[in-house]
């Protein structure tokens, strides 16, 4: 297990001094904004209704990474959800792409990973969640940048769109 955080710890090391790459910390806040429920469920006896039905949310997420060359960034997040009173959370790996090395750039950024949602099912229901998103980027200082992102997201057999503005440090 020692050997394990030794070499993530070289690793690290090694990135950010021989290398263009930086570890890097993003941290976003959005709106989802329910579209529909793209599956269609015949009801059993067991049925309680879509996972989600025509709920928006809010959202909060952390993203820990490494960030390559200032246009390339991959890592792995942590997200709370509320859909008008359904809570939930996501883990997933986080990739982004700048397209230039400007103060202002077009970014795009995909997400993948599993979604928990505590609703009207016993112990709630977990989905797969993907993200495609699309937005802009502002590089604001040296080691912060701000972006505004939008897209879609599925997960919980419904398709949402989420609204995103977060920052990069």
């Amino acid at each position: 297990m020692n050997k394990g955080y030794i070499l993530l710890l070289f690793l690290l090391i090694a990135f950010n001094s021989f290398s263009q790459a930086k570890y890097s910390l993003k941290a976003e806040a959005g709106f989802t904004k329910f579209l529909f429920n793209p599956v269609s469920v015949d009801a059993g006896p067991d049925w309680k209704g879509y996972y989600l039905d025509g709920q928006n949310g809010i959202d909060l997420n952390i993203s820990n990474g490494v960030m390559f060359k200032k246009k390339i960034y991959t890592g792995l997040g942590f997200g709370y959800l509320n859909f008008e009173g359904q809570h939930g959370v996501s883990i997933f790996s986080d990739f982004e792409f700048l397209s230039v090395k400007k103060k202002i750039a077009p970014l795009a950024n995909i997400k993948i990973g599993y979604f928990q949602l505590w609703n009207q099912y016993e112990n709630g229901t977990d989905t797969v969640l993907i993200e495609l998103m699309a937005g802009l980027n502002y590089h604001l200082t040296e080691s912060v940048d701000i972006y505004f992102k939008s897209g879609f997201l599925i997960t919980q057999q419904s398709l949402l769109i989420p609204i995103r503005l977060g920052f990069r440090f």
